[in-house]
């Protein structure tokens, strides 16, 4: 708790937002692509404390945020099939079409299960065997290496009952479809500690070598912040350009290999929509053929159908790091979070949400 401590310190914070703004030569708009990094910013006051001179642009970092409206349609087709539904709780309440959720598919007798990891999962279709049991698998390289441990857990288990419906994605990807887009002009990024945690350093590389971005992998206290901030000030003072782990206490170079061997055992790379963006080139992972059994695509024969994008909602450009959430016509009116319209409100790691709680 000391060493956390240390990390909140106000005088240290003081100095660095001292260093950041004497130093800087002009403007800085760097993006965060974690959804603890936006909580943090705003919970912490750190948004509010930076000058005008550097803006701050929440990107695709929110799991929740990113699941295509697409696959929330097949979650609630699949609730409407004789299957128990499990998942974690912050998809409950994510709008689909006609603003239908899997809570509210629940209260019409759905079979829906909040749990609190995938082995929970396995562990209800072992106690019910005659019942089809499916877990919907999304959020990126932090949750995947699990959830792929528990598919291989039913195999060697012979539990021929449980199933993923996995709408995984994979950050890097998105990362590069984000540098190509020439509306946004983002100069910095602050890289997710938690997914860095399991990839490492190395799958960011192309930001500096391809694009010439500075990124740093940040852990989510006030002073991991700022430091990363400041680390970019100095790298343009320098005129270098670098990908740094500065996270270091949490975050080894090399990643987690045991956990990337299982994800890459299980699952291979696949296109996937992204919310607000669209299809993005292996920026998803699909089951491999060898786990078929448990690929509940296949298991259910489940497409993706084209859905209306829910009206008046601008989560794609507020992902995209494009709209503020203020800016947003539904924002604090139509959509709260006691009534979201949109999935950055519904979360708590997302944008609006953050806003609505951290800023109005």
């Amino acid at each position: 708790m000391r060493l956390l401590d240390n990390f909140k310190d106000p005088q240290l914070c003081k100095a660095l937002l001292e260093r950041i703004h004497s130093e800087l030569d002009g403007e800085l708009r760097f993006m965060e692509v974690c959804g603890t990094h936006t909580v943090s910013i705003f919970r912490s006051g750190v948004r509010s404390l930076l000058s005008d001179k550097v803006v701050h642009l929440s990107g695709p970092g929110c799991p929740v945020c990113v699941t295509h409206d697409s696959e929330v349609a097949a979650f609630l087709d699949l609730a409407g099939r004789d299957a128990v539904i499990t998942t974690f709780g912050d998809l409950m309440r994510v709008p689909g079409p006609d603003r239908k959720t899997l809570k509210g598919a629940q209260a019409e007798g759905a079979r829906v299960k909040v749990v609190y990891s995938p082995f929970d999962a396995l562990k209800i279709a072992q106690d019910n065997p005659g019942d089809k049991v499916v877990f919907l698998g999304v959020g990126f390289e932090t949750t995947a290496p699990a959830i792929a441990a528990t598919v291989k857990a039913a195999r060697e288990e012979g539990v021929t009952n449980f199933s993923v419906l996995c709408f995984h994605k994979l950050v890097p990807p998105a990362l590069e479809a984000l540098v190509g887009d020439p509306e946004l002009r983002v100069q910095a990024f602050l890289l997710p500690g938690h997914v860095s945690a399991i990839i490492g350093v190395e799958p960011y590389r192309f930001l500096a070598r391809k694009h010439g971005l500075p990124a740093v992998i940040a852990g989510f206290e006030p002073v991991d912040i700022l430091q990363a901030l400041h680390l970019f000030v100095t790298m343009r003072k320098q005129g270098c350009v670098d990908v740094v782990n500065a996270y270091t206490r949490v975050v080894s170079d090399t990643g987690n290999p045991k956990a990337m061997s299982v994800m890459d055992e299980v699952f291979a790379p696949c296109d996937a929509l992204w919310r607000g963006i669209g299809m993005i080139p292996n920026s998803g992972l699909a089951v491999r053929e060898e786990f078929a059994a448990f690929d509940a695509m296949r298991v259910f024969g489940l497409t993706l159908r084209d859905v209306p994008a829910i009206k008046g909602c601008r989560c794609g450009d507020v992902l995209k790091g494009k709209l503020s959430p203020n800016k947003c016509p539904l924002f604090g009116k139509a959509c709260t979070p006691a009534a979201p319209v949109g999935p950055c409100m519904v979360s708590t790691e997302g944008s609006c949400a953050a806003y609505y709680k951290y800023h109005v």
